[in-house]
């Protein structure tokens, strides 16, 4: 007698089979909430983690709450606070406002023997890590919201964010930044922006049309950058801009940057290269950035020489170029024989309305011409031999060969660069599959996940770091919105920065065993994927995320996918630190730094 499906269901006679056709029904609905979202999927985790950020298998999608929200019938993860049990305290001395651990080691810059080259600028961090927190300067409040922060006309910020006001009294005749009342006004001047920066960027693209901003130049340094508003500026034309300058004879000029929300980095040319790749900037700018440039046998010329994209443009706006006192000539005569034995062009050379000059220098795209120098000096660099890193490596006294074949092509105009195959990238084909896969994937975590599924106030967030990069997918998800992000590659992952540039974003290489070159407080939003399972093999997790709390601004939040047991070791961390915190889909953790500093005597678990 034949059974009708309906019966089968209504009488239940047949349980093996019911039970069956329940779990099909399951299993088919599974696979459809992964084919809608793939990130989610079961995959190779060790192949992913090798380059980027593809998750490992996931579980059902839950939300973990605060804990003073937590619902009395959820249990929460297995919690390791038991094991913390240590007193938050503050770090000491009158500068602890803007602590940076590896540069304001006392104790070790006060122990050089030389500070010739800059050498009480470069890092020095101290041993062990300090897990002290920033205070919170007297009167601090949450940033006012780009673009208002680097307008021309209503830049303003509040002043005791940034407590500095020698640089108010230094500049007041450069037209850097006022004082006026409660505020500071940067009215996008600068020493050699007479008639404004604007009009300077404008000089600089007439003087040179074949730079295009925004289309053929899209990533630009900016040396001794002053308050940024070169970089600030540049952003309206579509370019990307890491101002960098020590920390500081003027006063936290770097601070000013990111509290106006500009790119920026503390770093200085001295005695050790400058943490980015070879070959990477399409358009290295200088105006009276005070490095001599043929110090210790042209050192400082040499390591531009190394981060400028071979065709790439050196813009020099000094009094040497235009000036005719004996002084200015003197350096303008060795600039003129250093160049030329570097095989650097002059392409242009002018002077302005104002009566500012600059001259432009553009770098060969093969060594063809240093095989004709008459002498070899600088010598070329034994390439065998070469440590092709830059973290914590000596100066270099040799010229780099020019890469050959697509490594000497320029990257497609912007924004199909953002897109198109990395001129650095792997010739092997899997290579290519990686990429085109990782930036599909991140394109949809960010949209179907991140922007809309997570407790995240986006229209908040400006500065943004990603503290493992991979190819710079997350920051190219993102790249409609207006924020930017520095992209960090880890010292003990792979080398992916140089994909990062020819994409047209910038980053950085960093140990985050070590603290980072920047001021407190200056990050809105820090991202992570997968980076912890690493390094905690080499540091102490909770030396990591006191970092993460000292550059993050209050208001700020992190996000960070990774294992359900690397989020359940970092929960009690983060908790004692009283972020507010949300877990979504057991692998993406938001925390939000809140006001909280510790009291006299409070002890946190």
């Amino acid at each position: 007698m034949a059974v009708s499906v309906a019966n089968l269901f209504k009488e239940r006679k047949y349980p093996f089979i019911f039970s069956l056709v329940v779990l099909v029904i399951c299993v088919s609905v599974l696979l459809l909430n992964n084919n809608r979202y793939p990130y989610l999927s079961v995959i190779d985790f060790k192949k992913s983690e090798s380059i980027s950020s593809s998750p490992p298998k996931d579980s059902n999608s839950s939300i973990w709450y605060p804990k003073s929200e937590e619902p009395h019938n959820s249990e929460p993860p297995q919690d390791i606070s038991s094991n913390l049990n240590f007193r938050w305290k503050f770090c000491q001395g009158p500068a602890a406002v803007d602590y940076i651990p590896c540069l304001d080691n006392m104790k070790a810059i006060k122990a050089l023997k030389s500070r010739r080259h800059m050498e009480h600028r470069e890092r020095h961090c101290p041993e062990p890590s300090p897990r002290c927190l920033i205070p919170l300067p007297k009167g601090y409040r949450i940033p006012i919201p780009w673009p208002k922060s680097r307008d021309m006309v209503r830049l303003i910020l509040w002043f005791d964010n940034v407590p500095h006001p020698k640089l108010v009294e230094y500049k007041k005749d450069q037209n850097w930044v006022r004082k006026s009342g409660d505020y500071l006004v940067f009215p996008g001047g600068g020493t050699q922006f007479k008639e404004g920066v604007t009009s300077y960027i404008k000089f600089i693209e007439k003087t040179l049309p074949i730079i295009k901003w925004g289309k053929h130049i899209r990533v630009v340094l900016d040396v001794g950058c002053g308050v940024a508003s070169f970089g600030g500026y540049l952003l309206d034309k579509d370019v990307i801009t890491m101002s960098f300058a020590p920390k500081d004879e003027h006063e936290a000029q770097i601070q000013f940057a990111l509290e106006r929300g500009i790119p920026a980095t503390l770093s200085v040319i001295g005695t050790q290269r400058l943490t980015f790749p070879d070959n990477v900037f399409d358009l290295i700018h200088c105006a009276r950035c005070r490095v001599h440039w043929d110090a210790d046998g042209g050192k400082p010329l040499l390591e531009l020489n190394r981060i400028l994209r071979p065709g790439g443009f050196f813009v020099w706006s000094a009094t040497p170029v235009y000036r005719k006192d004996e002084r200015d000539k003197n350096i303008w005569t060795v600039m003129v024989a250093l160049t030329k034995s570097i095989c650097w062009k002059v392409v242009a050379k002018t002077v302005d309305t104002s009566g500012i000059g600059l001259v432009i220098y553009q770098k060969p795209t093969s060594s063809s011409c240093y095989k004709r120098r008459k002498e070899n000096s600088p010598p070329l660099c034994d390439e065998i031999n070469r440590q092709n890193s830059a973290w914590y490596i000596p100066l270099g006294s040799c010229l780099p060969q020019i890469p050959t074949g697509k490594l000497t092509s320029w990257p497609d105009p912007w924004p199909k660069r953002l897109q198109s195959r990395p001129l650095s990238l792997s010739t092997d084909s899997e290579a290519e599959k990686a990429f085109y896969e990782d930036t599909k994937h991140w394109s949809a975590l960010v949209s179907d996940v991140y922007l809309e599924g997570l407790s995240i106030k986006w229209s908040n967030v400006r500065n943004v770091m990603d503290m493992n990069a991979g190819y710079g997918g997350f920051a190219a998800a993102l790249i409609d919105l207006p924020l930017w992000v520095m992209n960090v590659i880890p010292i003990d992952g792979p080398d992916t920065l140089p994909v990062i540039f020819d994409r047209g974003l910038f980053g950085i290489y960093h140990d985050w065993c070590e603290s980072f070159n920047t001021y407190p407080r200056t990050y809105d939003l820090l991202h992570s994927s997968f980076l912890f399972q690493n390094l905690t093999h080499r540091c102490d997790i909770i030396d990591v995320t006191v970092e993460m709390d000292r550059m993050l601004r209050p208001g700020g939040w992190v996000l960070i996918q990774d294992t359900r047991n690397m989020i359940d070791k970092l929960r009690p961390v983060l908790q004692s630190l009283h972020w507010s915190l949300t877990l979504s889909r057991d692998q993406f953790l938001v925390g939000k730094k809140g006001f909280w500093r510790p009291t006299e005597g409070e002890l946190d678990a």
